[in-house]
């Protein structure tokens, strides 16, 4: 990493593709393709990485089509690097049927039964041309039994094992991912249980999922802590402007989220002072953008006025214009956390985010819209 501001890390990633920035943040293309977001807008906002789910991905088109058509670069027409996935959160949101074997769930598509294990994941991810591959492992929903994060942790380490030595592809990357709730003891054995294994990155999963951000931040540092200084730190499912903020500042490097792209066909833009809801009253008829310093497309070329008015009659519009725009704030975020490590001036953004989004989290957490 080249720059540092305390834990907090700036520098680059290499890919078989090229190098990215890092942190960095990755919006979801769930399906190959952000909703509402053509491929080609995502790029020219500046995010190098996309991530894309394995388990909807497997399900439909299927691994072939997509080999077929090129890989998932020339099947997205994304002009950058991606990641994927590896499918775990769905198959707890899903509740699948887990054994030592894999998980064994309903096929969303047509009802049919589905078995998907490491050795699956990572040949789906292989043939779909992923630049970075995540190890299956086994999310649990919190608040849960010690017991049951003590058992699902477990798996994990052993799913890392038997992913690790099915991946055969040398220049795609691979990452582990850390399991173990809110509790710091398990949070710790995972973490060396899947630093042992030796990855090419370690991802911190099974946060996001309900808990209170205290207790994310917690969960992260016991993490951190035991994680190899020089390889990428991924932090799974957070967009949430304060929790990306402060677990940038513990040293991680790598984040996605649903959050700012479903809040926006929701109706809600990310602002500089916080969201804002532009079906409030007190935009109708309001000849200004959302916000005065944004130089987005949407910011520079549409009224408050006009997101109001659509928000009422033509929802899909109003979405596509808002997820563009808090696409733009999210990426401005982390351009703005990398010129902060860059100067050493990482406490006093961090205290400007606090100001603005230390109230309720901006929820995401699952991979998939």
């Amino acid at each position: 990493m080249a720059h540092r501001d305390g834990s907090a890390r700036c520098g680059e990633l290499r890919l078989r593709t090229g190098l990215v920035e890092t942190p960095l943040f990755m919006p979801v293309a769930t399906r190959g393709f952000v909703r509402y977001v053509p491929s080609e807008l995502v790029a020219d906002l500046g995010f190098q990485v996309l991530l894309s789910n394995t388990y909807h991905l497997m399900l439909r088109p299927g691994a072939d089509i997509i080999a077929q058509m090129g890989g998932l670069a020339r099947f997205t027409g994304f002009r950058g690097a991606s990641l994927t996935d590896s499918g775990g959160f769905q198959i707890m949101s899903l509740g699948a049927k887990i054994t030592p074997e894999g998980a064994h769930f309903r096929n969303v598509y047509d009802g049919s039964w589905v078995t998907l294990t490491p050795e699956d994941a990572m040949t789906t991810q292989e043939r779909i041309g992923a630049d970075i591959a995540m190890a299956l492992d086994v999310c649990t929903q919190l608040p849960s039994p010690r017991e049951v994060l003590e058992d699902n942790l477990v798996l994990t380490g052993q799913w890392a094992e038997r992913s690790r030595a099915a991946h055969r592809d040398e220049t795609q990357q691979l990452f582990g991912i850390v399991q173990g709730g809110v509790d710091p003891e398990l949070r710790g054995r995972s973490t060396e249980m899947i630093t042992r294994i030796g990855f090419d990155g370690y991802a911190i999963g099974g946060l996001a999922v309900g808990e209170s951000r205290e207790s994310t931040l917690e969960a992260i540092r016991s993490v951190v802590a035991g994680l190899p200084e020089e390889q990428p730190r991924y932090l799974m499912g957070v967009g949430d402007p304060y929790l990306l903020a402060h677990a940038t500042s513990l040293g991680v490097d790598m984040f996605d989220c649903v959050a700012p792209t479903r809040i926006a066909r929701h109706g809600t833009a990310l602002t500089d002072e916080g969201p804002l809801r532009v079906k409030g009253r007190a935009n109708r008829g309001l000849d200004e953008p959302l916000e005065l310093k944004c130089d987005c497309r949407v910011c520079q070329r549409v009224s408050r006025g006009l997101l109001h008015h659509l928000a009422h009659v033509d929802t899909e519009s109003a979405g596509t214009l808002l997820s563009l725009h808090n696409l733009a704030f999210q990426f401005r975020l982390i351009t703005r956390l990398r010129e902060a490590i860059r100067g050493n001036s990482m406490q006093e953004l961090l205290a400007d985010i606090d100001r603005v989004w230390g109230g309720p989290v901006m929820r995401g957490g699952d991979h998939a819209d």
